[in-house]
């Protein structure tokens, strides 16, 4: 009788076992394919509403993606943000939120050391009364020097009229066809140039 209820109980330890793993095999195939295809969507990449060309974006990760900025405030000024379009940072999954923060800090170290600053700025926008002009979470890294801004904190009042003035400029380019007027101060090719350049030391 007790060999026969071991018997039973290893039957179904060996069930639980085997079920378990199809169960856990499946869940990871689930993510492989989610981040596969977050991949390949990233050829049609946008920040919020807007579509951003490739030739913008110079350094990707699974879920998050780096692009140079529209209006920058400081030479090497460029945004990172998720593939997937979510507005608020509260939003974010935890995956999300260290891909993000994990991405931005490649980014800062490599362009502070790239412009000859010295110190990062790295600041969200999180919601319209912080000064988020576009719905998509996004971090703005701002290679520093010093005296660049007086006073320091300076820099986040031209940081919201930045963003505004960009909002601006994408609305424009929607109600007209020749874009390239609306892209001013920076031109579409002028963007792709300091994306190139920032490329290699992302690959």
């Amino acid at each position: 009788m007790l060999g026969s209820l071991l018997a039973r109980n290893r039957t179904c330890l060996h069930s639980f076992l085997v079920a378990s793993k199809t169960s856990r095999r499946s869940i990871f195939q689930g993510r492989r394919t989610s981040s596969i295809q977050m991949s390949q969507d990233s050829n049609s990449l946008s920040f919020g509403p807007w579509p951003i060309a490739q030739s913008e974006v110079f350094a990707s990760s699974s879920l998050c993606f780096a692009f140079v900025n529209l209006k920058p405030i400081v030479p090497g000024h460029v945004l990172v943000s998720t593939k997937r379009v979510v507005p608020r940072f509260i939003d974010l999954s935890a995956e999300e939120v260290s891909d993000l923060w994990t991405l931005a800090q490649k980014v800062g170290s490599v362009l502070e050391k790239f412009h000859g600053a010295t110190s990062l700025t790295l600041t969200i926008q999180d919601g319209p009364e912080a000064g988020q002009t576009v719905p998509h979470v996004h971090v703005h890294v701002l290679p520093r020097k010093k005296g660049d801004f007086e006073p320091n904190d300076a820099i986040y009042d031209a940081l919201d009229e930045s963003s505004v003035e960009a909002e601006q400029v994408l609305e424009q380019r929607k109600k007209k066809s020749n874009l390239d007027e609306d892209r001013k101060p920076r031109t579409p090719e002028e963007m792709a140039s300091e994306a190139n350049e920032y490329r290699p030391y992302f690959i």
